[in-house]
């Protein structure tokens, strides 16, 4: 009988956070017409930029990307090919193919760092937001390098704070002692559902308004 732990769910959910968020990077840096060293700098920020500032808060060496370089290998072979097939067929992508790709990543990414948190016993605080600096901060990278201020900070869509209450699920499921399982995919699930819910149903965070004079 195979005994699932939080270690044995970490590789295949960081494959998949990773490639969701590379795709988004990759959508984001063929939009902006890039070369393909451009698109591959793009694609590699928006996939590892967010496990990369979880493991250096947490002190996790080596960094997940270096544990696992065959990944980097995947992904330049995944942009050389995409931007083949997306020149040769003359595909344009919306702004709405980077957002779905963005919030399975946020979700997967959310959840795993959480996850990740309370295996080191850290203070729930600190566990909810390592999930949401692990799920936003690659997306935040890929909109600087993009030249672009981060959708997460200015399109008043609820994106980090759907991670932050992801995050709590995560930690309320645990306190019950539910399968590992269920304590990371139904909140990732949850997240993301609401993050696409969230940009479909145009869902609004108040904005900070300053009455001009002039």
């Amino acid at each position: 009988m195979v005994i699932v732990t939080a270690s044995t769910l970490q590789v295949p959910i960081e494959i998949c956070a990773t490639f969701a968020f590379a795709l988004s990077g990759l959508i984001a840096g063929a939009r902006k017409k890039m070369d393909a060293f451009g698109v591959f700098v793009v694609t590699g920020v928006a996939a590892f930029g967010g496990g990369t500032l979880r493991d250096v808060l947490l002190d996790r060496r080596p960094f997940f990307w270096v544990e696992h370089a065959n990944w980097i290998w995947l992904m330049l072979v995944l942009c050389l090919f995409s931007m083949i097939f997306m020149r040769n067929q003359h595909i344009q992508f919306t702004e709405r193919a980077i957002q779905i790709p963005d919030a399975l990543g946020l979700g997967l990414y959310a959840s795993l760092g959480t996850q990740i948190a309370l295996g080191l016993h850290l203070p729930i605080i600190i566990c909810t937001l390592m999930g949401v600096m692990t799920a936003v901060f690659g997306g935040v990278l890929r909109d600087i390098f993009c030249n672009e201020i981060p959708k997460a900070f200015n399109d008043h869509q609820p994106y980090a704070v759907i991670a932050f209450v992801g995050g709590l699920l995560v930690i309320a499921l645990n306190e019950l002692n539910l399968s590992q399982w269920i304590c990371v995919f139904v909140p990732a699930g949850l997240i993301s559902l609401l993050r696409i819910l969230a940009i479909y149903l145009e869902w609004r965070l108040p904005s900070w308004k300053i009455e001009s004079n002039q």
